[in-house]
């Protein structure tokens, strides 16, 4: 049955992708609605639990993927060519939006210290799906996607160490074994770096080649070797997998460009897979149990943490107001923050129900927010809308007009001559360059 809903909901998607490009509409609010409404509590036709085999499944494996291609995105040459903005969302941005968040969490929401910090660190990384409109955008500056790309690209890694510390604490001293954690995430890394250099090694050799058409497989079978050893070992396959396409893409850019668009379109399609099951974990009596302080938390998550986190963060930085305030306001809680909060709750900790609930009203208010804003903030940056479409043909209609009565043009509208000329010329009604 989660098979024919996700491929009913799929094509839906599809239909309607066109649309969602250019208004409010989002297929990945979609895919969350539709889960809401099929799920165990709400219609009943899906019959899925947080503790359901495959919700776990499913959660790990998108998050390896989505891991995997972020790690692609972000090669070194990359990072070095423009990193000042970038470094700064992430270097200070990152660990202070994870510290207001945790205060917010222990004053508002009143968790104890570590459970708060958990919250802070499952709710710091950022998706630029959910704000696709605006990172997409030629017309928006290109410093500014560079800028989301490469903060939301990295941060799901960065945070990655945070949240499994930070949950080995919230399980109690006890438990905490400092040493297994470690030994976990080097053999994870070490997974993750030494796979893909050894396969692009061996392409670059005369015994070996890949064709045209099998070219797009060499990144997948890296990902899918580092995923089972990374099983095979006990390694941290997360940090395995966004090692791995950080190496991929230092050491085989040609490797990086085939594998790029298949890789995205696999790694969407299982994000796609796991939000339609979160969905179906949320019903009203879900959203029932949080507490009034539970949403005034969720609430000023997102429109404080962040944004306070990177008004200090771009202090001095010489980015525009209007930029500033965009990147503030795009930090849209992702998909590695529900795959996260699936791992609390499967962690057994005590405060772990609260935290899921936390998180996953935070998750679904940010997606809703972000997905419904990110084209109407898109457009405050093409500069070609300051005057509507409909402006020129009214302007030429009157021009035409006033010469068939015999009105000098000069009786135009003030200062309409340059640009009417402009928009009648060749290439009319087509954007200039920015």
């Amino acid at each position: 049955m989660l098979l024919l809903c996700f491929a009913a909901v799929l094509l839906a998607a599809v239909l309607v992708s066109a649309l969602a490009k250019r208004t409010i509409l989002s297929t990945a609010a979609l895919f969350l609605a539709a889960g809401f409404v099929l799920g165990e509590d709400t219609t009943g036709v899906l019959h899925l639990r947080a503790d359901s085999p495959i919700v776990a499944q499913l959660a790990e494996l998108a998050l390896f993927a989505v891991l995997f291609t972020d790690g692609m995105r972000v090669g070194w040459a990359d990072l070095r060519s423009a990193w000042r903005l970038p470094g700064r969302a992430l270097g200070w941005g990152l660990p202070l939006t994870l510290l207001v968040t945790a205060a917010l969490a222990h004053w508002v929401a009143g968790l104890d210290w570590p459970e708060a910090l958990l919250v802070g660190a499952v709710l710091a990384p950022t998706d630029p799906v959910f704000a696709a409109a605006l990172v997409g955008n030629d017309k928006v500056p290109a410093r500014l996607r560079h800028l989301l790309n490469v903060e939301s690209g990295v941060n799901d890694g960065l945070a990655l160490p945070f949240v499994v510390v930070l949950l080995a604490i919230a399980s109690g001293s006890e438990d905490l074994h400092l040493g297994e954690l470690g030994t976990e995430l080097a053999v994870g890394l070490l997974i993750g770096v030494l796979v893909p250099l050894a396969a692009i090694a061996l392409e670059r050799t005369r015994w070996f080649a890949a064709s045209a058409a099998y070219e797009p497989l060499n990144g997948v079978a890296i990902g899918l070797l580092v995923l089972a050893l990374g099983k095979a070992t006990h390694g941290n396959l997360f940090l395995a997998a966004f090692a791995a396409g950080i190496t991929v893409a230092t050491f085989g850019p040609r490797q990086r460009v085939a594998f790029e668009h298949f890789g995205e379109n696999v790694a969407e399609l299982l994000k796609l897979a796991a939000l339609l099951v979160f969905g179906a974990l949320i019903s009203v009596e879900f959203l029932g149990e949080i507490s009034w302080a539970g949403w005034v938390f969720a609430v000023l998550a997102i429109v404080v943490a962040r944004p306070v986190a990177l008004w200090v963060s771009f202090l001095r930085s010489g980015l525009g107001l209007r930029e500033q305030a965009a990147a503030m306001w795009f930090g849209p809680k992702g998909f590695a923050s529900v795959v996260y909060g699936l791992l609390v709750l499967e962690s057994g900790i005590a405060a772990g129900d609260e935290v899921f609930h936390l998180v996953a009203l935070t998750i679904v208010i940010s997606i809703l927010a972000h997905s419904s804003t990110d084209v109407v903030v898109a457009r405050a940056f093409d500069e070609d809308r300051e005057t509507p479409a409909w402006h020129g043909v009214v302007r030429r209609i009157r021009r035409r007009v006033g010469r068939s009565a015999g009105t000098p043009p000069e009786t135009a509208e003030p200062g309409s001559g340059d640009r009417a000329a402009r928009r009648d010329g060749p290439g009319d009604g087509q954007a200039g360059p920015e």
